[in-house]
Order: structure tokens, then C-alpha cells, then sequence
């Protein structure tokens, strides 16, 4: 138990009604978890308002409710919290209860667009290898060390965050890297945790249905940078434009990384091929297994990071060299008929550019290139032309198909993206509504050396369908069907 005034402090508060020095169990958002003694916080959501359960938080058994707005009619017993966000207050109020536990680790926040998986994923590794205790929060999965947990969404709730934070503090770990999405900065999930650091990777065309504007979505991702301490560094990819003006307002150390204009660590493409990529970091050569232009910058970000962190260079380069990919990043196999077969989670027309021109940039042109695509639904939808130029006017024939349609009309989202196809790559065009069919015809197009790149989902396991999850699973899947038509 713990008193309520004392996991209040730093929550910016207009009213109070009743007694803040009750002592009170945990803090809940979800009014169906509420029990005795608890504290409830009203959240206003885009598809809820928690003030509308306030009445059956208080019936479960809530002694205190944090709110936006006081109900007209306050209960005895009760202690009511009015705050100016109730986000914002959410979030301060998880890192007080479970003891500020960001204080006691490293932790390094990635956000942008792009990379933010595959750079956060990677630094975990390389760390783990350099033999710390190692936490990460991504959209893959959560890590406390060795152990995994599920994780649904790419920055938790404030009070996922802070409760796994107080896992990694108990178990020893030194180190945390944990991706930032502008969802999560914008509904105020980062407040009250104390970065080491903050890394951009880039920004394009993405969450539009969120934010109204591309400028609204920059300015969340600034502000991230804008909130680090001056003890915290900052380092930013200056050959995206956006990069210099994450740095505007930011009291942070101030770093850079490029490929192509002046940085603080810069790298060269020396080679690139499907084994892997010969890069120069800053003076040091090295070979990775990761592939392509984007993996370069990503591999420059995570070579930087670990030198702010404090480990040596030589150290990080051996490192950096035994570095697996992600899963559903670029994640690929030949199979026996010589096919290559690429999984990767490119759902935003500049990832899906960068893995097309990745792929042409290595393969010889004497083979062909099949790419399965689809777009999500209820997202921006403004997007899906552009994939559905990108896809054909970068690979040689294309299978649109269905992603996580959700509540949306599948074929309806199809439409969308067909209206991006140039007249001149109409002959390279099919649309098959059922994903598995796409891509079983993609395996029956392929040829001996032909690649086929299956975009859009990468890592997950199901297809959402209606609000139903069926399980699916890309890699799974074109794995099964090329064994199947080699028989």
C-alpha cells in the first residue's frame, strides 16, 4: 500500500476533493480491474472516455479517482483528482508507484518512422553479447534479461512500462532500449521516465489517421527530444531532413550519424549483397549479416549508440559483426528450387521503397522480382496508392493482396491501392483478396533465382479480421507452400 499523495508528486493538479493522504492498493485506467482500494484514472481515449466509468470504478471498490473533469455529484469516501491531462498524470503517477525505477538503469528511446524496431532489437543483442543485463520494450516482444514477454503495442501503457522497468531494476538489469512511437509520446506515455538517451532514425509518410498532418506528426517525434535532460544525448540521422530540427529545442548532448552528408559517425557502403553488408564506421571496417542501405543506418545508429553508452569500439565492431536480424525485418531463406523468399514488416510507402530498392540494388536483373503486398485498415488510407505504385513500378510483377483489413472492406482497400499503378505496369498487376492464395501464386510465378518479397506484416502471427486475430504467419506460410510445390 501506498499513500496517495505520495505517487501524486509532479501530476499537475487543479482540484482536489477529499483526503490525499489515504492509503491506497494500485492505480487502474480499466474500471473492470478496479478492486478495493484502488485508484482509478480516467482516460480520454479516441474510441472511450473514461469519465464515463467512474461511477462503476467506485462501485468496484476505487477510493480515489484522477479525472479531467470532477462528476457532478462526488461521493463520500472518495477522493476525487482533478488534473490537467489525465494522461500526463497517468504516467507520472506509474513511475511514483512502482519507485521511478527509470532512475536506476540506462535507458535509450528510439523513434521515427523506419528502424525504430530494428535498431532497438539490435542494441539489446549487442549488449547481451558484451555481457550486460539487458531489458527491451519494442514491438516484437518485451525482455527482462532472458525472459520474454507478449507486448501488443509499440510503447506500452505508462503503467506496463514503469511495471516492467521495476522487473528489469529488481533483476539486476543495467541497460534498457525501448522503441518510442509518436502514438505513445502524443498520449503522453513517456512522462516521468528518465532517459540516458534518445535516437531518430527517420520520417516519412505514416500514421496520418492519428496525427491530421505530417507537420503534427514531426512535431510529436520533436517533442520526444524536446523533453531529454542535459544529461541525456541525442542523436539524430542528419540525412533525413527531419533530423537537424529534432535537435532544435533539446537541452540533450547533441550527436549525428549519416551516410551521405557531414556526421559525428558516418558510414560507407563497401559491399552489399544477400550475405551481408562490408561497411566502414567512421575508420573501422566491418562485415555484417544484416543486408541493405536502411540496415547500414541502422548499424551506424546502433555503433554510435554503444560508443555514448561507454563501450569501446573495437568492442562494439566484433559485436556488431555476430549481429542477427530482427524477425520480420528483411528475414529470409533460399529454399532447394534456389528461390529466395524475404519477409519484412515494410507498411509505409519510404520502408517499402527501401526494401524494393535494396533487393534491385543487389540481384542481377536476370531474375524476377514478385512482390505480395497489402494495407492495413483503419489507417491512413492515403498511403495505400503510393505502396501501390512503389510495388509496381519496383519489382517486376506484383500480387496485391489483403493485410490486417480490421473493420475495413477488404477488397474496398484493395481499390485504394490499385488506384497508384501506372498505366504502364497494369500488365505486372494481380489482386488476390485471400493473403495465403497471394502468395501461393506468388510461389507458382517463381522461377529457379527469382525473389519473392512478402511486405507488410513481418513478425506477426495472425491476420486481423473484423476484430478477430486468425492465425497467420508469413514466413510460416511461404516456407510451407515453396517446400510443398518442390515435392
Amino acid at each position: 500500500m501506498k499513500l496517495l499523495k505520495d505517487i501524486l508528486y509532479k501530476v499537475k493538479i487543479n482540484a482536489v476533493s477529499g483526503n490525499t493522504s489515504v492509503s491506497v492498493n494500485k492505480i487502474e485506467f480499466d474500471s473492470r480491474k478496479i478492486e478495493s482500494k484502488d485508484v482509478f484514472v480516467a482516460l480520454v481515449g479516441t474510441l472511450s472516455d473514461g469519465h464515463d466509468y467512474i461511477t462503476k470504478a467506485i462501485n468496484n471498490g476505487a477510493i480515489a479517482i484522477v479525472c479531467q473533469k470532477l462528476p457532478e455529484k462526488l461521493e463520500d469516501n472518495v477522493t476525487y483528482i482533478e488534473v490537467e491531462n489525465s494522461n500526463e498524470a497517468l504516467a507520472f503517477m506509474a513511475a511514483n508507484y512502482y519507485e521511478n525505477p527509470s532512475e536506476n538503469l540506462k535507458l535509450v528511446g528510439t523513434t521515427g518512422t523506419n528502424g525504430k524496431t530494428t535498431v532497438s532489437s539490435l542494441l539489446y543483442q549487442l549488449f547481451k553479447k558484451a555481457g550486460y543485463k539487458v531489458g527491451l520494450l519494442s514491438t516484437v516482444k518485451i525482455m527482462v534479461d532472458d525472459t520474454t514477454y507478449e507486448t501488443s503495442h509499440t510503447t506500452p501503457d505508462s503503467l506496463t512500462i514503469n511495471r516492467f522497468l521495476k522487473l528489469m531494476n529488481d533483476e539486476g538489469v543495467e541497460f534498457c532500449f525501448m522503441e518510442v512511437s509518436s502514438h505513445g509520446i502524443h498520449q503522453k506515455r513517456t512522462e516521468g521516465l528518465h532517459f540516458e538517451g534518445g535516437i531518430f532514425t527517420n520520417l516519412s509518410h505514416d500514421h496520418l489517421d492519428y496525427h491530421s498532418t505530417f507537420a503534427e506528426y514531426r512535431d510529436v517525434k520533436k517533442a520526444f527530444f524536446d523533453g531529454l535532460p542535459k544529461t541525456a544525448f541525442a542523436l539524430v540521422n542528419t540525412d533525413d531532413k527531419n533530423g537537424l530540427v529534432m535537435l532544435q529545442n533539446t537541452n540533450a548532448k547533441k550527436y549525428t550519424y549519416a551516410l551521405k552528408t557531414y556526421a559525428d559517425y558516418k558510414a560507407q557502403i563497401l559491399e552489399n549483397q544477400f550475405g551481408g553488408l562490408l561497411l566502414k564506421l567512421n575508420d573501422n571496417e566491418v562485415w555484417t549479416k544484416l543486408i541493405g542501405n536502411f540496415n547500414a543506418y541502422n548499424l551506424l545508429a546502433i555503433y554510435a549508440t554503444s560508443e555514448l553508452l561507454g563501450l569501446q569500439n573495437e568492442e562494439s565492431l566484433r559485436y556488431i559483426s555476430e549481429l542477427e536480424s530482427v524477425s520480420g525485418r528483411f528475414e529470409y531463406f533460399v529454399s532447394d528450387e534456389k528461390i529466395t523468399a524475404i519477409v519484412d514488416y515494410a507498411h509505409t510507402p519510404d520502408a517499402l521503397k527501401n526494401v524494393l530498392e535494396t533487393i534491385n540494388s543487389i540481384r542481377t536483373k536476370n531474375e524476377e522480382l514478385i512482390t505480395v503486398v497489402g494495407c492495413g485498415g483503419d489507417r491512413d488510407a492515403t498511403k495505400r496508392p503510393k505502396m501501390g505504385h512503389i510495388a509496381s513500378a519496383l519489382s517486376t510483377k506484383v500480387v496485391f493482396t489483403s493485410d490486417n483489413p480490421r473493420t475495413e472492406d477488404a477488397q474496398s482497400i484493395l481499390n485504394d491501392i490499385e488506384a497508384g499503378v501506372e498505366p504502364q505496369n497494369f500488365k505486372k498487376v494481380l489482386s488476390i483478396l485471400d493473403r495465403k492464395q497471394a502468395i501461393k501464386t506468388a510461389c507458382q510465378l517463381a522461377q529457379p533465382n527469382d525473389i519473392i518479397l512478402i511486405a507488410g506484416k513481418g513478425h506477426e502471427t495472425y491476420q486481423d479480421i473484423n476484430g478477430v486475430k486468425n492465425d497467420f504467419d508469413d514466413y510460416r506460410i511461404v516456407s510451407e507452400l515453396l517446400k510443398q510445390l518442390q515435392k
